[in-house]
């Protein structure tokens, strides 16, 4: 090495003299090492980059508050629920996002079941305002989160080495400073949704890692006015003969779960058109619904993650938490049988005379295409029955409503939602989003839609009719990915 700086005067006496030279001032003369060694050297920025990424994940943990640190959840596992797939790294927030975004709809639907005595609709509108991305977006704000997001792929030449500051790279910020207030090299744009996004991701960080508790402090840290309800008490009028108004035995024998307050299945069981006095399944519905999602979530994460790619966890989700699985799944256990209802609407009564084949899987959407969500409700609204009658055990849900799910997806067998599927080719292929519109209403209680894009330079259409919007809206999507793969554009 040879120092650009210090010049040796001849006066200085002779023998073996220790010099420090800064690597900075000084430049490699020779040295006795390979160019594939030299060439390895190439690997350090994108080591030093990695270790300054996990130090702010540090960074964020400690700025959430000395209540967060009792929790013990490691910096790459904070890095993961901030890296988007931009990136382009090995992992990325999205399975972890889907686990929170789970949680976070649970917790919500717990609490908001427990503090009012709305009914279904305005319980779900306001769940809805509480997790929209706009809600999220403000709270990460109000926490200078969003700083922290790693929204951009890893690029050597644009990255500022640690250490180096204003005075050398002239219109640059520090990284941060040792406040509360973090800095970014230049000024970025984030969507809103991709911010909510990282805040579902971080509470599935803080559950995965550490549980329930964790992840609920998180929530509450970003500023969330939620409870976890121990007891929550839903008023119903008692009822003492409710095998004479049910099949209370054969019921309980299809769950495996017996009833320590029977008016709470009865209530699961009971529409909204039946003429009584007594409460219909909205409330459990709404409350079942929030339940359900999350156990199932929960159950394909630790299942299959991170074997798994978020993708494929995503479809796992859909396939199994939707109103053609339930209904599907609420036929085929008979329990059409057992509602309450004195609804004008025929199928539910014409179902057993129908001809039509119940059996088999009932994940994905097509097994219970056509029938009535009335019938979803049921599985949901059961579910919410046993959580409140099995004070809030969750596992004893999950083993009930297993029995009525049963067999559930796997990797092998999901059977992907085809307005999702038509959306991931046209963004794997590069073609416009695909374009929806409700034409008209067929028939009575028939609604039709249509769909097109544009692929290779033709537009390509399909048609679907249903019973409503979403329904049409998923047949299109089919009949167009069936035009799609026959042009061989898919």
């Amino acid at each position: 090495m040879a120092n650009l700086i210090i010049l040796f005067l001849a006066s200085e006496p002779s023998g073996r003299i220790a010099v420090k030279l800064p690597s900075e001032l000084c430049r490699v003369v020779m040295a006795p090492v390979s160019t594939n060694i030299l060439c390895s050297f190439s690997f350090v920025p994108s080591i030093m980059y990695r270790i300054q990424c996990l130090l702010l994940s540090a960074k964020l943990k400690i700025q959430l508050g000395p209540r967060m640190q009792q929790f013990n959840i490691t910096a790459l596992k904070i890095l993961e629920a901030l890296t988007t797939k931009e990136c382009q790294e090995e992992f990325s927030l999205e399975s972890i996002e889907t686990l929170g975004d789970s949680f976070l709809k649970y917790v919500t639907g717990q609490h908001l079941f427990s503090k009012y005595k709305h009914r279904e609709g305005k319980l779900t509108s306001m769940r809805k305002e509480l997790v929209s991305n706009t809600t999220l977006c403000q709270l990460a704000c109000n926490r200078n989160l969003v700083g922290y997001i790693r929204g951009e792929e890893f690029n050597i030449k644009k990255w500022i080495i640690p250490g180096l500051g204003y005075d050398i790279w002239g219109n640059t910020k520090c990284l941060f400073l040792l406040t509360n207030n973090m800095y970014i090299l230049k000024e970025i744009s984030i969507k809103s949704k991709r911010i909510a996004d990282t805040v579902e991701a971080l509470i599935g960080a803080y559950l995965s890692a550490s549980g329930e508790q964790a992840a609920f402090h998180f929530m509450k840290t970003l500023g969330m006015d939620l409870e976890l309800h121990n007891e929550m008490q839903d008023e119903r009028k008692i009822i003492t003969k409710s095998e004479e108004i049910i099949d209370v035995r054969s019921l309980e024998t299809m769950l495996g779960y017996a009833f320590n307050d029977r008016s709470l299945l009865i209530e699961a069981l009971t529409h909204g058109s039946y003429n009584n006095a007594g409460p219909c399944y909205e409330r459990l519905e709404f409350l079942g619904d929030a339940v359900l999602d999350h156990i199932l979530t929960d159950y394909f994460y630790k299942q299959y993650y991170p074997g798994c790619t978020p993708a494929l966890l995503t479809n796992l989700r859909k396939a199994s938490v939707n109103n053609c699985c339930y209904a599907h799944a609420a036929v085929k256990a008979g329990l059409h049988k057992h509602i309450l209802h004195s609804s004008s609407n025929q199928m539910i009564n014409d179902l057993e005379n129908s001809g039509r084949s119940f059996s088999g899987p009932s994940h994905g959407w097509e097994p219970g295409i056509g029938l009535p969500e009335d019938l979803a409700d049921l599985i949901e609204s059961i579910a919410g029955a046993i959580y409140l009658d099995s004070k809030h055990k969750k596992e004893v849900v999950w083993r009930a409503m297993r029995r009525l799910l049963e067999p559930l997806a796997t990797p092998k067998t999901v059977e992907l939602y085809p307005v999702s599927e038509l959306k991931e080719i046209c963004e794997r292929r590069k073609y416009p989003k695909p374009l929806y519109s409700k034409t008209r209403d067929s028939g009575v209680g028939v609604t039709r839609v249509d769909a097109k894009v544009k692929a290779a330079g033709t537009v390509y259409y399909g048609t679907g009719e249903g019973r409503n919007k979403k329904v049409a809206k998923i047949l299109a999507a089919k009949a167009l990915l069936q035009k799609l793969k026959v042009a061989s554009v898919a």
